[in-house]
């Protein structure tokens, strides 16, 4: 049976815009907070090799816990671009949405703060050398302490978002850059009447960015007559046991998908390390331009989530199919871009961490050249996997992305890291195919899943 279009729904010109204007700040955004960590990297290699080693041992954990906790409170999203789509007249299911999410990152981030003191036990387990282990954890022990400030600010930059005020994320986040470079310039070093605290300070920078971050949030939503009306910090000890179940019956999922796409990836860095340090340093070189790049799809699926999560809230099955197609263009748009210039013009994409002129990186500078031959070959995968997990998101569908996110990155994606990576020519190569291998499973999958999204019953609201 045939759908016809809503009023109101976009015609394929006018959600094109409408995604790229809520893409753009968002991705942008995401640019920003890497530049955040560039930063602390920045002044941290001036303490020296071992201060370096350790702070990256530390934020490993910490930057997987983050990252997991903020992909499971990120769930409010949907749920939020839902409650507007269906044009409720109270203000209530946004509200109580949001509160939720914020006790949600309180809890998770008490417990994710436990997770990240089992960094110790890692280290000596894998047998770190014991100058590393003490700083490691004198840096771990304090940086924890971000943690809940972040989540917090992470369900305020969803809601900001979700209302359509995604510049009000990018404004922030460019905000926080210069906070963190002072903050790490006088605790670091004892500027500005400030103690000297070495690796210690650059934790102290971190948190002190992550309280200014939630204050200022917090601040533009009182301030903002669009974003205050819906009150969302009225009555805040006030539990709503049933939507703070949905939030984790929908983030859960997604969490764990984001764990096991990172797990791969430090995987495929260990098993890139038994070919020797230059192929692992071009690997990670390579690896963190990929990154780079991949925040912009990244932005656009974090769209494609608000956006087919509204229609998906006013039962617009028409707008839902134009809000995730327009996505996974735009998104495979781009990386077709990136993949060309990592192709043609290699050379400047390398230059923003290494330096290719000098003579002692040459070895490494050839294989982050041969890596990033292959990283074009996976981003439009890349991509177009993040864009379809996002619009599937929307829908609130995760479980089953989940499952194929997990079985795409661990038994093809990493089984085929393994045998071409050792058991043929290619060698360090191999360990790439791999990668690109799991992440064209999962796009094919996801994109097939999105495609049947009607026939699957996923476009259905159950409230």
């Amino acid at each position: 049976m045939a759908h016809t279009a809503h009023l109101n729904t976009p015609r394929w010109g006018g959600e094109l815009r409408a995604t790229t204007l809520l893409a753009a700040p968002l991705a942008l955004a995401n640019l920003l907070q890497m530049a955040t960590y560039i930063v602390d990297v920045v002044f941290i290699a001036r303490l020296g090799e071992e201060q370096l080693a350790a702070s990256g041992l530390a934020v490993g954990v910490f930057g997987l816990v983050l990252w997991a906790m903020t992909a499971l409170t990120g769930a409010v999203a949907p749920l939020i671009a839902e409650a507007l789509g269906a044009r409720s007249p109270s203000f209530r299911p946004v509200r109580r949405a949001t509160r939720m999410a914020f006790w949600l990152a309180v809890m998770s981030g008490l417990v994710g703060m436990g997770l990240c003191l089992l960094l110790d036990p890692m280290m000596r387990i894998s047998d770190q050398q014991p100058t590393i282990i003490a700083l490691a954890n004198s840096y771990n022990v304090v940086i924890i302490f971000s943690l809940v400030p972040m989540l917090l600010a992470a369900v305020l930059r969803n809601y900001v978002s979700a209302l359509g005020w995604p510049i009000v994320a990018t404004a922030i986040t460019a905000f926080g850059i210069p906070v963190n470079a002072l903050a790490n310039y006088a605790f670091i070093f004892g500027n500005l009447g400030a103690p000297e605290l070495g690796l210690v300070g650059a934790a102290v920078a971190t948190i002190i960015t992550a309280l200014v971050t939630l204050a200022a949030y917090v601040a533009v939503v009182l301030l903002n007559p669009a974003l205050a009306r819906f009150h969302i910090f009225y009555r805040f000890w006030k539990p709503d046991w049933a939507r703070l179940r949905q939030i984790v019956r929908i983030g859960t999922p997604i969490a764990l998908t984001v764990t096991a796409e990172a797990g791969v990836f430090s995987a495929a860095a260990f098993l890139m390390g038994r070919f020797g340090a230059a192929a692992l340093a071009g690997h990670i070189v390579a690896l963190q331009i990929a990154a780079l790049a991949f925040q912009v799809p990244f932005g656009v699926g974090q769209a494609a989530t608000i956006r087919v999560g509204y229609f998906f809230g006013a039962r617009d099955p028409v707008g839902v199919a134009r809000a995730g197609w327009v996505a996974l263009a735009l998104g495979a748009g781009f990386m077709t871009v990136t993949a060309s210039l990592m192709i043609f013009v290699p050379e400047p994409l390398l230059m923003i961490f290494v330096d290719p002129t000098e003579p002692e990186n040459a070895t490494l500078v050839g294989f982050a050249l041969q890596f990033l031959v292959l990283a074009a070959a996976f981003q439009l995968v890349d991509g177009v996997q993040a864009v379809a997990a996002g619009a599937l998101r929307g829908l609130q569908d995760t479980r089953v992305p989940m499952w194929i996110a997990i079985f795409s990155y661990w038994v093809p994606g990493f089984g085929a890291a393994v045998f071409f990576g050792f058991f043929t020519p290619l060698g360090e190569r191999g360990v790439w195919v791999g990668l690109a291998t799991g992440l064209s499973c999962a796009a094919v999958l996801l994109i097939w899943r999105w495609g049947r999204r009607e026939t699957l019953g996923l476009t259905r609201r159950h409230s």
